[in-house]
């Protein structure tokens, strides 16, 4: 018996038992959609990690106050690890003697109550300087940015993120010109950045952007600073750039032990990697886990195939009566275990890419790549091959007259 007509009996075999068949193959079903989906779920977040840490500013270096780590310990100099050890002058420095900068933004944030009119809201207030739309890559929206001007003045002007204008102004997509409070400072409106469409934690869009003289004269009363961001021009400079930083606040600060810094300068580039390298671990793991359930359909396979070598023994000795040899047998139920894989698989696939559409519609990136595809159906196919092995090999080695003889 050649292959072809092995393929036409195991359709029909299939075909004739519709519910048995389809319940068999429920497991390899849900293994394969789960695994292309647990991984599309998986490397949709690896994306969108990426893409968040990448819009906080290109080739980005961030110096914040306390110490480094140095191994698993945490070490501080006069900051004791965490504290207000950055000042302006520190930013001044950086900016004069390290050169290939395309940007030097200090910065204080504070979390503040926000009221305009009859409308509140909680957002994050940074005092910041005009480098903080080169550094950050936040282009305006509508109005203009915090100049030198506003700086030296110390002007209680504001620019505003796009979730606290609709928050703040829901019938006013553009205020520039009004007035909100600060705790007791009323600043008025000169601009709004464009959304970066963030959400939840440190949300981009839920910022309210003030000179940092004003910041640290009238809203905290501080001279220190939250952090120092810097763009480097090049990113082939990026590792340089850290080195002359690093030199450059220790000299400040005057720091002469590595193991007393009282600040931290963290690579964008050092982030992105370390984060990429989690989420492809947990990628992997969700992977994992959904495949477990392609071998417990594995096993369905093999007992309803089991079943299939008994109900069918009578036939298995005709067969063998007239003249079918052991590997013909064999190949028949190998060939129909492997079909209720194969067709199992496709339709898993196919549940997969609705369940991929369905979660897009609520915004959960979930795109599938063709590698998981391919690799999630191989595995359906080998879960097949393997655990359809028993049986064929089974009801190939029935005696004939044992296998006439069966009631």
């Amino acid at each position: 018996m050649n292959i072809i007509e092995n393929i036409r009996n195991a359709l029909g075999a299939i075909g004739s038992n519709k519910m048995r068949s389809m319940l068999t193959m429920l497991g390899i079903i849900i293994g394969v959609a789960s695994v292309v989906l647990m991984v599309a779920i998986g490397q949709g977040a690896q994306r969108g990690v990426t893409q968040r840490i990448q819009s906080l500013g290109t080739n980005l270096l961030t110096i914040s106050p306390g110490g480094s780590n140095q191994g698993n310990v945490r070490f501080g100099g006069g900051g004791g690890g965490g504290g207000a050890t950055l000042k302006s002058t520190d930013a001044t420095a950086i900016e004069q003697q390290v050169t290939g900068l395309s940007g030097v933004e200090p910065e204080m944030r504070s979390n503040e109550q926000i009221i305009a009119g009859s409308q509140n809201t909680n957002a994050s207030v940074i005092g910041t300087v005009p480098d903080y739309v080169t550094v950050r890559n936040s282009p305006l929206q509508i109005g203009r940015f915090i100049n030198q001007q506003d700086i030296a003045s110390m002007d209680r002007v504001a620019v505003l993120g796009s979730q606290v204008v609709t928050t703040l102004f829901p019938s006013d997509p553009a205020p520039i010109g009004q007035s909100i409070r600060i705790g007791s400072n009323l600043f008025t409106v000169i601009g709004v950045m464009q959304s970066k469409g963030g959400t939840g934690f440190q949300n981009q869009d839920n910022v309210v952007l003030i000179p940092l003289s004003t910041m640290q004269q009238h809203v905290t009363g501080q001279s220190t600073l939250s952090s120092i961001s810097v763009s480097v021009a090049n990113a082939a400079d990026m590792s340089t750039a850290q080195a002359t930083i690093t030199a450059v606040l220790m000299n400040a600060h005057r720091i002469t032990d590595v193991t007393k810094e009282d600040f931290t300068v963290l690579n964008q580039a050092d982030a992105v990697q370390t984060l990429d390298q989690v989420t492809g671990i947990f990628t992997l793991l969700l992977g994992g886990i959904a495949a477990i359930s392609l071998f417990v359909g594995g096993i369905g396979v093999m007992n309803i195939m089991l079943v299939s070598v008994t109900e069918r023994t009578r036939e298995i000795g005709i067969r063998k009566a007239i003249g079918a040899k052991k590997r013909d047998i064999l190949l028949q139920f190998l060939v129909e275990s492997t079909a209720l894989s194969i067709l199992g698989g496709a339709i898993g696939i196919l549940i997969s890419f609705i369940g991929s559409f369905i979660l897009g519609r609520y915004s959960i990136d979930a795109t599938i790549s063709i590698p998981s595809v391919i690799l999630a159906f191989l595995f359906s196919v080998g879960v097949g091959i393997f655990f359809g092995m028993l049986p064929a090999w089974k009801a190939a080695k029935l005696r004939p007259i044992e296998a006439l003889r069966y009631e």
